[in-house]
């Protein structure tokens, strides 16, 4: 029975990291842009404020794209596994044209699943009570505390700063408010 219990310990320990491992594999810039189908909307990102910017601090894919907490994490990383059909199986955006087809569709999905996590993905590098005020413009400061008192979320006004807007409904269009800036 105790080696059993040995065995079993040890087992879990090894699925354990190699499932750490996987996760933090997974999450890495060059896994995410390893498929071509990532390079075009990768190639548009660099050079943006994400990218490069006065203080070298840089968000990769995963910091906007994915959960951080570990359950949501797991979760987004299964439900995942479906472009692994629609990259290998039934490639629906293995050419630039059928990228920019679906641009609009997959950029609403990602729009309405920051809306619904109040764009935590944003609020886990920007956090509000970091933030400078003084340093932001009056147009800003006006902007931010006019978003707080309608409950606005980050992605209704900050949206196509990484990538490029796709033609369609926006944000405020789809979310029924109006949001004034990018």
């Amino acid at each position: 029975m105790l080696v059993l219990l040995m065995g079993l310990f040890v087992f879990s320990v090894s699925v354990g990291i190699s499932g750490a491992y996987v996760l933090a594999h997974t999450s890495t810039e060059e896994f995410c842009v390893s498929c071509h189908e990532m390079s075009y909307n990768f190639a548009e990102y660099k050079g943006t404020i994400h990218d490069t910017n006065r203080t070298g601090v840089r968000a990769i894919c995963t910091n906007c794209h994915v959960p951080h907490e570990p359950g949501p994490l797991v979760w987004a990383k299964i439900k995942a596994t479906k472009d692994l059909y629609y990259t290998y199986i039934s490639p629906s955006i293995d050419t630039p044209e059928k990228f920019e087809a679906k641009r609009a569709e997959m950029a609403q999905r990602v729009w309405r699943e920051m809306k619904e996590s109040d764009s935590h993905q944003c609020r886990s590098c920007h956090r509000a009570d970091k933030m400078s005020v003084d340093l932001q413009s009056e147009k800003a400061k006006a902007r931010h505390a006019k978003g707080k008192a309608e409950g606005l979320t980050c992605i209704e006004c900050h949206f196509a700063i990484a990538h490029k807007e796709p033609a369609g409904p926006g944000p405020a269009e789809l979310f029924g408010k109006k949001a004034e800036a990018k």
